[in-house]
């Protein structure tokens, strides 16, 4: 089964049951008759532009929001993916470079869209590198770009270079 056909089955699934956890997916995929991991799961949710909600008993769910105005990401969700898929930010004149592991930058470009970080302009996702554009070029790398390289080091955790 495609990548595809599956992420129409997980969005029949989250419309269909209270679904808290990846596992949970998972499991509720294989009683479909579809095969798949946790981390295939993770980013399919990802693709689909899920979100953690929470419900009446405080319990927080999967949903995928119907509206695509509604499909911010929020910065715990940014927070997690930035975490998991980037390894190294640099900065070069009005551009942020992440790189990932192979295959993963899309994830992360996903995500980044999503934010509605309103200095970024755009992304470009790679296999394993993602250039995401700050929308003012007219000022110096010590600018936007450097403060959005700060803060998206910090969101995935990894030490800041030294300078010179």
């Amino acid at each position: 089964m495609g990548r595809t056909q599956r992420q129409h089955i997980v969005t029949r699934l989250l419309a269909a049951h209270r679904v808290t956890s990846q596992e949970q997916l998972v499991d509720l995929l294989a009683a479909e008759g579809v095969s798949s991991t946790q981390a295939t799961v993770s980013r399919d949710l990802v693709d689909l532009g899920a979100i953690k909600v929470r419900a009446g008993d405080g319990d927080s769910t999967y949903a995928i929001p119907e509206q695509p105005h509604a499909q911010k990401a929020p910065d715990d969700h940014l927070r997690r993916i930035f975490g998991d898929w980037v390894v190294e930010v640099n900065t070069t004149d009005n551009i942020v470079v992440l790189r990932t592991p192979p295959g993963s930058a899309h994830v992360v470009g996903s995500a980044l869209d999503r934010a509605d970080l309103p200095e970024v302009a755009g992304t470009v996702a790679g296999d394993d590198t993602l250039f995401v554009v700050v929308s003012d070029p007219d000022r110096p790398v010590t600018g936007p770009a450097a403060a959005l390289a700060e803060r998206l080091r910090d969101l995935a955790g990894l030490a800041h270079p030294n300078p010179g």
